[in-house]
């Protein structure tokens, strides 16, 4: 009798651990079911924004493989519009609710993979039930949306939280014409950036029209026959047609805590390096597992699509019997805001002393080409940099067109432990239409590596 997998999650993580044990193990030596309570498998949630701004026009480029996909060519089983209720690992079984008919039933297991993924913080908030309030989490949710401006053709728009998914929401709606506020109770948007650096971000988006309200804390909505029409915050009253709150992501694990699967101090699902949890059998991948962060030595609960995919790979070729381990993160991530190009890796400034380093810092502007060619852009380089041994802790960029990926350079030197004075005579390509000749990254790295100098020379 084949061995049975069950799969919670039908997304990145779930889907790509799906794939990787199918080509390991045929079905009759490995059945694999995978529940999924929305409408969708394996699509790109990060570029819902885009679809909305009408730059995807068709929902179906982002979905990677569809469900008849999976089933047809791996011979995968599965089950959209099921929702998993109850893990009973006494009984190595799960509960799942066909949401469409209402029906239950119970599923055996010998292999249990978790990956429920994050869910979208949504605080209590008087109001907060009202008709054109929208969390943007799944394609679905992307869709009501999509619904809401077609349909309800809204003038001013409110996003709430100034992260990632509420910045380029703001430009979605922006692209689509409406008079878009967003409201954050940091002092900058961009929280994964030190406030040097997310200062930028809003100084950009105000100067495209985007009303950006810094450091107020929402305390309601005000709605008028169960519609929205008020943002309300500590310091004033925003009109609004459709409010997106985008708070941040935590961990979906009310499933797999109610199950006796146990958590980290994140709050994640603790798993070891091969995907697995300390309950034989079970094992997580993606935003709900917890993550090795590099730099800090310590666990952290990043939500990106980039990390559940290769978590999921790393969790399928181990449930297909091969072995694989995931050697923990440092928190690459980009986004495009308006014109503007974000990015960032590693510690920020703010964290580096939490996580044991005396750090220093240095900033430096320059253009994304040589300044004499057309369409040069500017670009602000920060690097985080350890105290006396000059060893890179962290990174961010911002600037237009060509600077964000810049940072995938920056990357892979934090990854492999390599400090500014070894940055400064990398082999980087050069050409006018490119970069200056001294590329922004080689420019920020002597920069830093005589501030390092200059505190090696004071403490003699």
């Amino acid at each position: 009798m084949a061995e049975r997998l069950l799969v919670i999650g039908g997304d990145a993580a779930g889907m790509s651990a799906a794939s990787q044990a199918r080509r390991r193990r045929g079905a009759d030596e490995l059945e694999i079911v995978a529940f999924e309570r929305g409408g969708f498998t394996s699509y790109s949630a990060c570029g819902i924004p885009y679809f909305l701004a009408g730059l995807v026009p068709d929902v179906g480029q982002l979905i990677a493989r569809s469900p008849e996909t999976f089933r047809d060519a791996y011979a995968v089983d599965v089950r959209l519009r099921h929702e998993v209720t109850e893990v009973d690992l006494g009984r190595r079984a799960l509960r799942a609710r066909d949401l469409e008919s209402g029906e239950e039933r119970w599923e055996g297991f010998d292999q249990l993979l978790v990956a429920t993924g994050g869910e979208p913080l949504r605080p209590p908030l008087p109001g907060a039930e009202a008709k054109g309030i929208f969390g943007v989490q799944t394609l679905d949710d992307g869709l009501a949306v999509r619904r809401a401006l077609d349909e309800e053709h809204p003038r001013r728009a409110v996003v709430v939280g100034g992260g990632y998914i509420g910045l380029e929401m703001a430009e979605a709606f922006k692209v689509q014409g409406l008079d878009v506020s967003v409201v954050h109770r940091s002092p900058q948007p961009m929280p994964t950036l030190d406030p040097d650096m997310g200062v930028l971000v809003a100084d950009a988006m105000r100067k495209m029209g985007v009303g950006i309200h810094s450091g107020e804390e929402v305390v309601g909505f005000e709605a008028d026959h169960g519609r929205v029409t008020a943002v309300v915050t500590d310091a004033r009253c925003i009109p609004a047609d459709i409010v997106v709150l985008g708070l941040g992501v935590v961990p979906r694990t009310t499933l797999a805590v109610a199950a006796g699967i146990p958590t980290g101090p994140t709050g994640a699902i603790r798993v070891d390096r091969r995907m697995r949890t300390s309950i034989e059998g079970v094992w997580a991948a993606g935003d709900c597992a917890e993550k090795f962060h590099r730099i800090s030595r310590g666990p952290v609960s990043i939500p990106l699509g980039t990390h559940a995919n290769k978590e999921g790979r790393v969790a399928g070729i181990n449930l297909g019997g091969g072995y694989a381990t995931f050697p923990g993160v440092i928190g690459t991530a980009v986004t495009k805001v308006c014109e503007l190009e974000v990015a960032r890796t590693g510690l920020r400034e703010s964290d580096a002393p939490r996580a044991g380093f005396d750090p220093l810092s240095v900033v430096v502007d320059s253009t994304t080409r040589a300044g004499y060619y057309p369409g040069a852009q500017p670009i602000s380089t920060k690097m985080v940099v350890e105290k006396r041994s000059g060893r890179l802790l962290g990174a961010q960029i911002v600037g237009r067109e060509g600077a964000a990926k810049r940072i995938d350079v920056l990357a892979a030197v934090l990854w492999n432990g390599l400090g500014v004075d070894e940055i400064l005579n990398l082999d980087l390509s050069y050409a006018p239409p490119y970069s200056p000749v001294w590329d922004p990254v080689l420019i920020a790295a002597r920069k830093a590596w005589e501030r390092v100098e200059d505190t090696v020379s004071e403490c003699r």
